[in-house]
């Protein structure tokens, strides 16, 4: 995997698995070990890192089966020249005896703001010991507040043409200033926070290649600072020039005075800047805003907003003024504002970027002066417009996801979102323009006066999303599994902007934390995605109030403290997915309090005296019409509370909270939790189990969670299994029938429960409803609702990822077999035990764990399954197959039965055996009877 970062704490020092598989000694030639992708707690950016303790990590590249690290040596020292044992001078560890690769934490001198650190480690393995690896950089940030030697500029209020009414009209703010090196220059790092949003320029060109930065946060909570090393963009003998331009995002928020006792506005764009420049003498020189600066806002960027869009006028634009000797004697000395409170915090989470960039597939005229631009996929972010015309010509571009019957735009889904980028054009010769500080979700673009006849040459879509790498890859043998996949991928890449929103079209985009319970679990096998949702927890548990509620949208740009318990809870699920798929305890030590402090409010303030906890906001949201033309029209906006759905969450949450407290240490609160899960578990049988073997009025979702969550009694799981499979075959016709609380547990439960075959089914139904259906109607990522393209137009976005429930992660766990090990987390040990089932053929899929590459390919060949996987250096994979006993696998066309020194083997209740594994790769034969 490229661009390798984890999030690990746990130190694995012991191997639980002890045993592999045996295998003869290696040849000299394939003992040739080295190391690779070393990481310092940051992907993208190991500049600004403002943790006292970063935590390292490397990947092992070694093809010799079962490599294993024994030992470790790690040197930081403040140069390059430094990194000798001898000569460290931040931290030699010395040789130790663990065999952690990843999240090692920095155990050296206490480090200070700007400190450069450099940095190499090498191995011992039981196949030999490595070279010392390459040297990698990262530096430490602005520790404390008091390290901003800069001062928060801007201009508080609107200048001619603004408004700040329900449509608010606000354009750019533009800042610059000069200054003189006359030195050789050591190192330079710039620190910006620029609000809601900003483009950084150095002497003339862009700072970083990041778009729509940085990431959006609860700003009076805390602000995100951005770093730089500008070293080689700055002249060490003469002028030098910075510009800024800063856009509103979510600061000057997109509807600032309407429903103020909804929706959280924060002011007009600011910034503060800080840059040192140490030089080769040993002095240095601090750069910084303050009042001396220039602003203006009378440029071309007349009006920025994230719902309607962006005005461009380019007979505005200032040529040269991120340079030196730019004129800006008519612009306003910049102003002294008040800085945004919330702590200052170095950016960890990886910002957006210009991630793929597509072709138009189409093009048709409508009338005289409008065209529609089809771009095959509905995507997230603009468009690329070449142009040429007369000065003053004004093109406009509205944005949608599909079309009415006639051709035109359908816009009503989209609410009073304008959705619309115009251009006003200069006049000199071909002009490329772009957006800066706007995106749209869209397929199609109609374009309206554009000088000439447009083609799809003049036009590139600009896909956008935080700059996080692809880890998964899954194929089959099924088409339709195959396009929902693909699908999926589309619409989480598109949705990633800094937080998880819900969706990116209408006038709503917010980061309901109901959408990725579950659903970012499967996210993370697709995606390197821990930092964004590391990210979300601190958002979250920011926006918790003194007396523990949780709200529902974070960070909480609206008001919305709804008190229920799928919702909030979402806080306990992602931290415990984080802990699954890395290993990071901290994850859980950090949010914990957050946690116990939520749950006893809920407790107190909705657990009646039989334990039944009476608060519940939404239900099972967004449940199937029972047909289509039912749905037609409907309102999908219903609220369905269930005290049975806020119940069973309460109970799984006790045994969550038990297994957090274990982790980290607060064994004291684990008695507490039990005797109240118990309790609870009582109430919910009494209150709703029925004798007619079902619970609740009999839903899906009304037996899933509690099968799903262990309340069932073992006596009674068949019954209420049967009643769901009864409801899927019968009532159903082979359909299903939940909403985004049950399809989070759906396909588990059926699996888990013996019947992946109905699951199976499920997931390729192309009937009503199905996420096959959506594909039958056109749809290219997922919708929000299962009757999107009949529903009344108010709430049916067409790319969102909340009804993809647990899919993704039975791919990945199910279908393919990757699983993380909860027994030893984040993938060090794992799980590799797929569903072979009976209607697909084969399932080839990969994931880039933190250690490397984890591989499962299966393949049915007449009455036998082929089976290749891999297993990455310095890991172990328990391997599980449907046979009874070793002699019925073959290995490397080798009887497994008949091999010596056969280790791991186990026998689990199910009749599997299972054989642990060392690293490599492995080609498997086994006979198999559908």
């Amino acid at each position: 995997m490229k661009n390798f970062l984890s999030v690990i704490l746990t130190i694995l020092l012991v191997n639980s698995w002890s045993q592999v598989l045996a295998f003869d000694p290696p040849s000299e030639e394939s003992k040739a070990i080295s190391l690779e992708e070393l990481q310092v707690e940051q992907l993208t950016n190991p500049v600004g890192i403002d943790l006292p303790q970063p935590r390292l990590s490397w990947k092992i590249n070694a093809e010799t089966r079962n490599t294993q690290q024994t030992s470790y040596h790690v040197l930081v020292a403040t140069s390059p020249d430094k990194l000798t044992p001898g000569e460290a001078d931040l931290w030699n560890s010395g040789k130790v005896n663990s065999d952690q690769s990843v999240q090692v934490r920095y155990e050296g001198k206490t480090l200070q703001s700007n400190t450069p650190c450099y940095w190499k480690v090498k191995v011992w393995t039981n196949q030999g010991e490595t070279e010392w690896s390459e040297v990698k950089y990262w530096k430490q940030g602005l520790l404390y507040y008091k390290d901003w030697w800069g001062r928060w500029i801007g201009f508080d209020r609107t200048f001619p043409g603004e408004s700040e009414e329900k449509f608010p009209t606000l354009g750019a703010r533009y800042f610059r200033t000069e200054f003189e090196l006359d030195k050789e220059i050591e190192s330079a790092t710039a620190y910006i926070i620029g609000l809601g949003l900003y483009e950084f320029h150095l002497n003339g060109q862009k700072v970083g290649d990041a778009v729509l930065a940085p990431a959006p946060t609860d700003y009076v909570e805390n602000v995100k600072y951005n770093a730089f090393d500008v070293t080689e963009m700055l002249q060490s003998k003469g002028d030098n020039a910075i510009g800024v331009a800063l856009g509103n995002g979510r600061y000057f928020t997109m509807r600032p005075h309407y429903k103020p006792y909804k929706i959280k506005n924060y002011g007009f764009p600011k910034m503060v800047f800080h840059m040192e420049i140490k030089f080769k003498d040993g002095s240095r020189k601090v750069v910084y805003s303050s009042d001396d600066w220039k602003g203006t806002a009378d440029g071309p960027i007349r009006n920025n907003n994230e719902y309607d869009g962006e005005f461009y006028d380019a007979r505005k634009e200032f040529p040269g003024w991120t340079k030196p000797g730019f004129d800006d004697s008519n612009w306003l000395q910049a102003e002294y504002v008040q800085e945004p409170r919330g702590d200052f915090e170095a950016q960890l989470n990886e910002n957006m970027k210009v991630m793929q960039e597509i072709q138009p597939v189409d093009i048709t005229q409508l009338d005289q002066n409008r065209y529609i631009l089809d771009m095959g996929q509905n995507m997230v972010g603009w468009i690329q417009m070449k142009v040429k015309g007369q000065e003053g010509d004004t093109v406009k571009l509205r944005f949608a996801e599909s079309l009415e019957e006639d051709g035109e735009l359908f816009m009503a889904n989209l609410r009073d979102a304008k959705v619309t980028d115009t251009y006003i054009l200069k006049g000199e010769g071909e002009e490329s323009w772009e957006p800066k500080f706007t995106y749209h979700g869209f397929r199609y673009v109609e374009v309206s006066n554009y000088p000439g006849t447009p083609t799809m040459d003049d036009f590139v879509g600009k896909m956008v999303y935080d700059n996080i790498q692809t880890v998964g890859k899954f194929l089959t043998s099924n088409a339709t599994i195959n396009q929902i996949y693909q699908n999926a991928w589309w619409g989480i890449a598109g949705n990633y902007k800094g937080m998880p929103v819900d969706c990116p079209q209408r006038n709503e985009r917010q980061p309901w934390l109901g959408d990725r319970a579950v659903g970012a679990h499967g996210e993370n096998f697709i995606f390197d995605n821990s930092r964004l949702y590391t990210k979300w927890l601190e958002d979250i548990r920011r926006g918790q109030k003194a007396d523990g509620c949780l709200p529902d949208v974070a960070p909480a740009y609206w008001r919305y403290y709804s008190d229920n318990m799928t919702w909030p809870g979402t806080l306990l699920m992602i931290a415990d997915m984080l802990y699954l798929q890395t290993g990071d305890v901290k994850v859980l030590e950090d949010n914990y309090p957050a946690m116990k402090k939520w749950l006893e409010y809920m407790r107190d303030r909705y657990m009646n005296e039989n334990y039944i906890v009476t608060k519940d906001s939404y239900g099972d949201w967004v449940v199937p019409p029972p047909s289509i033309e039912a749905g037609t029209g409907q309102n999908a906006d219903v609220k369905r509370p269930s005290e049975l759905i806020s119940t069973a969450y309460y109970f799984h949450f006790m045994n969550m909270m038990a297994k957090f407290a274990k982790i980290i240490g607060e064994d004291q609160d684990i008695p507490a939790y039990l005797e109240l899960r118990d309790k609870v578990g009582k109430a919910f049988e009494e209150e709703f189990y029925n004798e007619e073997g079902y619970y609740g009025k009999g839903k899906m979702t009304d037996n899933i969670l509690p099968l799903y969550f262990g309340m069932v009694s073992q006596e009674k799981e068949q019954e209420v299994f049967d009643h769901i499979v009864h409801t899927i075959e019968v009532e159903n016709d082979g359909h299903l029938s939940t909403g985004l609380i049950g399809t989070q547990w759906l396909m588990r439960t059926l699996t888990k429960f013996g019947r992946a075959d109905l699951a199976f089914q499920l997931a390729t139904n192309r009937t009503y409803p199905s996420w096959g259906y959506m594909l039958e109607n056109g749809a290219t990522t997922i919708w929000e609702l299962w009757h999107g393209n009949v529903a009344k137009a108010s709430m049916n976005s067409q790319n969102h990822t909340m009804l993809l429930g647990d899919l993704n992660l039975w791919f990945y766990e199910n279908l393919a077999g990757i699983q993380a090990d909860p027994k030893a987390p984040g993938f060090k040990q794992f799980i590799l035990d797929p569903t072979f089932v009976e209607d697909l053929d084969h399932v080839n899929a990969s994931f880039d764990s933190q250690y490397g590459t984890i591989g499962s390919h299966w393949e049915k060949r007449r009455k036998s399954i082929s089976w290749e996987v891999t297993v990455p250096p310095n890991t172990q994979a328990k391997v599980k197959f449907p046979v009874e006993q070793l002699s019925d696998i073959e290995w490397d066309n080798k009887v497994l039965g008949e091999l010596k020194g056969i280790g791991g083997l186990e026998t689990d209740p199910s009749g599997k055996v299972s054989v642990t594994l060392g690293s490599g790769s492995y080609r498997f034969s086994f006979p198999y009877i559908q």
